[in-house]
């Protein structure tokens, strides 16, 4: 494995492994087996299959040192059909495989139910030049995994943490008393290569956003009908994004020209889970 992956990935599993509490019973964890076990990883629904990184480091965090990530990598971001009934093949120690198998599912089933999801939404859209992006509705802790998936789903993050991009939201709006207030707060934080995106929610908005010089607009809750009229003012140079309640259902009426990119908050809270299961034998 990539010494880099692992490191990165050292710190959350450690927050993973603890819930399990090793320590709570050393002697069963001392008495459990160390025999090699045939495992197979039985891919038992249509999709993506996305997370592999971390379903490998949660076996190397424990101690094993055998499972290649040459193999496993050609695996991911591959797309499965529930009637091909497909498996991967390794080995792990008995003792290994079955402290690790829980969470190393967990995190593979969450990464691949979010890519899963996420590229239905990219294929989509990816014809009409408009990206589909995520948002910061992650499950905490789970950010770095989320987010992850989205890419491999074909997705873009929108920003991985606040000070990614000052992104201006109505309740800033309301504390500084006005757009124009909420804009000149941001820029007195000197970010010199931080950009600014202010959320707008109606035409009026839009219009004052635009004359503070603003590059990123997202439009909130804008109907189809008001992206259109919207993306008529766009200048060059500058982003329009849309969001808020816009799904797989409704997807297709905001595929606009013009628009430069739909966040979807569901991509990471409300993915449809997959099944993924892990066998092994003696």
């Amino acid at each position: 494995m990539n010494p880099l992956i692992s490191n990165a990935l050292k710190k959350d599993l450690e927050l993973y492994f603890s819930e399990d509490d090793l320590s709570r019973n050393l002697y069963y964890t001392a008495s459990l087996p160390h025999d090699l076990v045939d495992c197979k990883l039985k891919l038992k629904d249509d999709l993506l299959l996305a997370g592999l990184p971390y379903f490998v480091e949660a076996f190397r965090y424990l101690g094993d040192t055998s499972l290649d990530w040459d193999y496993f990598k050609k695996f991911e971001g591959k797309t499965y059909k529930k009637d091909e009934k497909a498996e991967i093949h390794f080995q792990l120690p008995f003792a290994i495989a079955l402290t690790g198998e829980r969470i190393a599912l967990n995190l593979l089933q969450h990464a691949s139910s979010i890519a899963t999801y996420t590229s239905k939404f990219a294929a989509r859209a990816k014809d009409k030049g408009i990206a589909i992006l995520d948002t910061r509705k992650t499950t905490p802790g789970h950010r770095s995994l989320e987010k992850y998936a989205v890419r491999v789903g074909g997705g873009y993050n929108h920003r991985l943490g606040q000070t990614d991009l000052w992104m201006i939201k109505d309740n800033h709006k309301s504390f500084f008393g006005g757009v124009k207030e909420a804009v000149e707060f941001f820029r007195s934080m000197k970010g010199f290569y931080t950009p600014i995106e202010v959320e707008v929610h109606n035409m009026s908005e839009l219009e004052e956003v635009l004359s503070l010089g603003i590059r990123h607009i997202m439009l909130d809750n804008f109907s189809p009908e008001e992206v259109k009229r919207a993306v008529k003012l766009k200048p060059v140079g500058v982003s329009f994004e849309v969001s808020g309640g816009i799904r797989l259902s409704n997807l297709d009426d905001y595929l606009i020209k013009g628009l430069d990119a739909i966040s979807v908050g569901a991509l990471t809270n409300g993915a449809p889970n997959v099944d993924i299961s892990l066998k092994y034998n003696r």
